[in-house]
């Protein structure tokens, strides 16, 4: 019986719908269970930010070759929004995988059937039970013959707080903070207004780009940058270094508009408490130092929600809390030149058999997550499912340069120069028709 069983696939992104379409290219059954009332439901919420891959980067093989028969034709160059990848391949693959997508589908637990994480006595002979709620409260459960869990980390965002926890009356203050890329084409929000941006990633770099050209036409709005290192090191990136040219482009603009004073830079600036000033925020750093917005923006990173996987055995990696055999390519504390290897399912197997992390949830806490590698990934992790083991060892993928040398500096370390990365962006500017940004 239990060979009949699917295997269920946790998140409708674009890598759950990848292995989706890679399972039934496989004649393997398989059960999509999304969250959201619509595929891709975490890239919706950031549609309007614009990619910094191209589209060639963003579609996975075995979608476009089950689109393919539909007569869609996958597109071929410039770097679209969330929503347009959505549009223009996401959603179409949803519809073509049918009813194996099931939305309104919250997976609150997975276990094995009739044995909890203590239990070792036939355990790995037992199917995986998936635990489902719907957004009116009814519950469901299902067998599943695999798990992959391409759930991502959208739901996690990291606090503002500089030790990992919220700072002292953030949870308080979260309705004036923002824990995504706001939509600045609402200007009203931004304009005339003092924006305090928290974060050193492509997702902080993109914010600030968007409210430079604000400050830029308008000299009433400011904008404060504010970063946890006591230098600026790696948050310009690796400029013209940067095998991928729009990524790379982010932080090339971003020192430009620092350098002409239409970003204030504030290094060292660790939130310990958020108060209020009326209606405005106020972040309290560790060293005493203040910052009042009238809005704030953190964008420090995500990380995984582990807690529907507490039944299950893992081996996480204690720092990034991702697959032990990944984290050391991708840890940002000892990440140096040169392309983070791909990983396929060797590298992601759990002593749990037969359940995978994929996507970017697999990279812990690391930042920089590629389309290509989670497409790797399922590709490989499939294979392996199906009994392909020779498809599964095989690496199908190079991964671009960051560009980005020497991990991420010390700490503390004071005294060095903007850029000052041995990989640092170069004195001319990149000039880009649009501010591409994440992902």
């Amino acid at each position: 019986m239990e060979s009949a069983l699917p295997v269920v696939v946790i998140g409708a992104g674009p890598q759950g719908l990848a292995a989706a379409a890679h399972l039934v290219e496989r004649d393997v059954p398989v059960v999509v269970l999304e969250a959201g009332t619509g595929p891709a439901s975490a890239v919706a919420e950031w549609g309007h930010v614009r990619l910094f891959s191209e589209w060639p980067e963003l579609i996975d093989a075995a979608g476009a070759r089950i689109l393919e028969p539909t007569g869609w034709a996958a597109p071929t160059t410039g770097y679209p929004t969330g929503a347009q990848w959505i549009s223009g391949y996401l959603a179409p693959l949803a519809t073509e995988l049918g009813e194996r997508v099931r939305y309104d589908a919250r997976v609150v637990g997975v276990s094995r059937l009739g044995r909890d994480r203590l239990v070792d006595a036939g355990r790995g002979d037992q199917p995986f039970t998936v635990h489902v709620q719907q957004s009116d409260g009814e519950e469901y459960r299902l067998q599943a013959r695999a798990v992959i869990d391409a759930s991502g980390r959208w739901s996690s965002p990291n606090p503002a707080g500089a030790d990992g926890l919220p700072a002292l009356g953030e949870r308080a203050a979260a309705k004036l903070l923002s824990y995504r890329i706001p939509d600045f084409r609402d200007r009203e929000g931004f304009e005339g207004k003092h924006t305090v941006v928290i974060g050193s990633g492509h997702s902080a770099v993109t914010a600030v780009l968007a409210l430079a050209r604000m400050a830029r036409r308008d000299p009433d709005t400011t904008v404060t940058w504010a970063l946890r290192r006591a230098t600026a090191g790696n948050a310009f990136g690796g400029g013209e270094a940067d095998e991928l040219p729009a990524r790379g482009a982010l932080g090339i603009k971003a020192k430009e508009f620092v350098d002409a004073g239409l970003v204030s830079l504030v290094t060292g600036f660790r939130v310990e408490r958020v108060t209020t000033d009326g209606d405005r925020p106020v972040l309290v750093a560790e060293d005493g130092r203040t910052l009042t917005g009238d809005r704030v923006v953190v964008l420090t990173g995500f990380r995984p929600d582990l807690s529907f996987l507490s039944e299950l055995r893992l081996e996480l990696d204690p720092t990034l809390q991702a697959p032990v055999r990944i984290a050391a390519e991708v840890d940002p504390n000892v990440h140096s030149c040169g392309s983070v290897a791909a990983t396929g399912a060797a590298d992601l197997a759990q002593p749990e058999p037969d359940f995978y992390l994929v996507g970017a949830k697999s990279y812990g806490r690391a930042p920089t997550f590629l389309a290509l590698t989670g497409y790797e990934q399922v590709r490989s992790v499939v294979a392996e499912l199906a009994g392909d083991h020779d498809a599964a060892r095989r690496v199908e993928l190079v991964l671009p340069d960051t560009g980005v040398c020497g991990g991420a500096g010390l700490f503390d370390a004071s005294g060095a120069s903007l850029g000052g990365a041995c990989c640092a962006p170069p004195a001319q500017v990149l000039q880009i028709g649009r501010a591409p940004a994440t992902v």
